[in-house]
């Protein structure tokens, strides 16, 4: 399973990151490109620990329903989300996917082991979880812009 946490998955993300165009449509959902990185930017924000966000209990945040939704189902498209995460607006492209990959740096700087934030809906959960959650959001919403 992929990590945020591995080397190789994040210089694979970088690389697919540098290829986004704002000007790209969405194959699936309303966010823009730009919108899409401020999303991303702050869902690792979340995952660090910088970014709060409201939890709501949901059945899901208990093993093994959460352990398969994270390592296994396919992440549906179009799935609500924490407005915490939706409401920053983009400034400037290129600051912008900076601030994207200085998030995700900063999320696999953490200590896999260490104590982490709980989810909003997964709730509690260990950095192995939080590494491969932060990898699989971002690809999908990359996948959104066809890269």
């Amino acid at each position: 399973m992929k990590s945020i946490f591995q080397d190789e998955t994040r210089r694979e993300l970088r690389e697919r990151l540098a290829r986004l165009d704002p000007k790209t449509p969405a194959q699936w959902g309303r966010m823009t490109a730009a919108k899409m990185v401020c999303h991303l930017t702050d869902s690792a924000r979340m995952a660090s620990g910088e970014l709060a966000v409201a939890g709501r209990w949901m059945p899901i945040r208990y093993p093994p329903l959460k352990q398969l939704l994270i390592y296994w189902i396919p992440m549906a498209k179009g799935l609500p989300t924490a407005p915490e995460l939706t409401t920053r607006v983009p400034e400037s492209w290129e600051a912008d996917k900076q601030a994207l990959q200085a998030a995700i740096e900063c999320v696999a700087a953490r200590p896999a082991d260490g104590a982490w934030p709980e989810h909003p809906v997964f709730g509690p959960m260990s950095g192995k979880l939080w590494g491969a959650l932060v990898y699989r959001h971002s690809d999908h919403h990359v996948r959104q812009f066809g890269v």
